[in-house]
């Protein structure tokens, strides 16, 4: 599994986006592209395996462990071109 992080204009600024989910939005594209490649970096990191819950789409509750080991590859795409100021 790989995940992608989209940078895109996003509310007077540029953001970038894993799915359909947006990020916070950043003053200029440098700033969208640096947070993003510090956020694929973090997601690649090993940790600790922990017990966690979570809420699916139906509702319904889960609990499960979480493998500290078991990190997704991440990639930073960047389409998005700079504007200029």
């Amino acid at each position: 599994m790989t995940v992608r992080y989209e940078i895109v204009e996003h509310d007077d600024g540029f953001a970038y986006k894993v799915g359909d989910v947006f990020s916070e939005t950043y003053p200029t594209h440098a700033a969208a592209l640096e947070a993003a490649e510090q956020a694929a970096e973090r997601q690649r990191a090993a940790g600790q395996s922990e017990a966690i819950q979570y809420q699916d789409k139906e509702g319904d509750w889960h609990e499960e462990v979480a493998r500290g080991d078991d990190r997704p590859e991440t990639e930073v795409e960047d389409d998005a071109p700079p504007r200029k100021a």
